[in-house]
């Protein structure tokens, strides 16, 4: 049976970020190829001023196939609006703001409200936030401009660390790559998650971030220390995330005192060694709840938790949901990673548990004490 092909319409506008456009415009063209040749995939058209050719802020020039005058939005499935980064340099830092074109923004308060998706990269959820349509909305946006988002537009819940948000109808990505992401998140709604794998392994994507992960990935922070002792300790945490990890272990690895390592990896890190252990045990379990057929059990013990409950309580605390209903979410069909035996979870969490004297307790997250209760030592990290 024919289907008609799903057509993208992408704004394009002086100062745009190529990626933003050609990202998604990639992933949908993948796809369609990918599809056998029923008119299941997608049609993509840029849409632009005029004839002109659109001078993006890397210098590359885009040509429009359409203008927004003859652009009704009539047979289009889903609008894109991509995001311009105007940056400022001031001394060692710079000063990011969203681009908002008049014509983008007409535009799209025009169609948006006769296409069945609207969605936005980057810098573009600024644009949609002024046509009205993240009102009530959770959203994300580019990290630089994430701050600007919330406090032009109180009425929009921005959820700065996200990669994508779905409110709705309406989709949200982070910056720039992570259209990408979100463009391989619509291809598994449109035709499932097997096929937006299969697009992602063309693009020789090395994975597919789900919408609720980081911007800023583990080798990111890494990069973001000016201190190599930092950098190189946590390249060997995140390698050993399965073992018992204390401070003063890692004081000692480092050749700090306690205090004084403490203090070293806040101010280079921005978090504590408990907070960076418990998130990086949690980004580990996703990968595995995502990618493998090991039990819930045996992924908290690969992992580093100490039991079956602080598993669950860490995995919701990052975030808001189970262990369990984040496989169900995000069930993959990767390749199975070789399964842990019970006997081998229990030989771990036993191990673990004859050691948990003393040293363990500034490697975990405590949980707030109950009100009149005394505040109870943290579990192993």
């Amino acid at each position: 049976m024919s289907h008609q092909p799903r057509r993208i319409a992408i704004a394009v506008f002086d100062g745009v970020e190529s990626l933003d456009v050609t990202g998604p415009a990639q992933v949908f063209s993948t796809a369609s190829r990918l599809l056998d040749r029923s008119g299941r995939g997608y049609t993509v058209e840029l849409v632009g001023a005029g004839p002109a050719p659109v001078h993006c802020a890397g210098g590359v020039r885009l040509l429009a196939d359409r203008t927004f005058a003859d652009s009704d939005g009539e047979g289009v499935d889903t609008l894109v609006v991509p995001g311009g980064l105007r940056i400022r340099p001031e001394g060692v830092d710079a000063v990011v703001e969203a681009v908002i074109d008049p014509e983008v923004l007409a535009w799209v308060a025009r169609v948006a409200p006769r296409v069945r998706r609207v969605v936005s990269v980057c810098a573009g959820a600024h644009t949609l936030a002024a046509a009205g349509l993240l009102t009530g909305r959770r959203a994300t946006t580019h990290w630089a401009t994430a701050e600007a988002l919330a406090e032009r537009h109180p009425d929009v819940t921005v959820d700065a660390d996200a990669v994508y948000v779905r409110s709705g109808p309406v989709w949200t990505g982070a910056g720039v790559s992570a259209g990408i992401d979100m463009s391989l998140a619509l291809v598994a709604d449109d035709h499932g998650r097997r096929h937006a794998l299969a697009t992602a392994k063309w693009m020789v994507r090395y994975l597919q971030r789900p919408g609720d992960q980081s911007q800023f990935s583990a080798p990111l922070k890494r990069q973001s220390t000016a201190r190599t002792d930092i950098a190189e300790l946590l390249a060997w945490i995140d390698a050993h995330l399965a073992e018992r990890l204390t401070v003063p272990d890692l004081a000692a690895r480092m050749g700090l005192g306690e205090r004084q390592f403490a203090r070293v990896f806040l101010r280079e890190t921005g978090s504590t060694p408990a907070t960076y252990l418990d998130a990086q045990r949690v980004h580990a379990a996703r990968r595995l709840l995502q990618e493998s057929d090991l039990t819930v059990a045996a992924i908290g013990a690969r992992c580093g938790f100490g039991s079956v409950h602080s598993f669950h309580r860490a995995f919701k605390r990052h975030t808001s949901v189970t262990p369990q209903v984040y496989r169900r979410h995000f069930t993959s069909a990767a390749a199975p990673v070789p399964a842990v035996t019970p006997q081998e979870t229990r030989s771990i969490w036993s191990s673990r548990r004859t050691r948990r004297t003393g040293s363990l307790r500034s490697c975990a997250t405590p949980s707030p004490a109950r009100p009149g209760s005394s505040p109870t030592a943290p579990p192993p990290c």
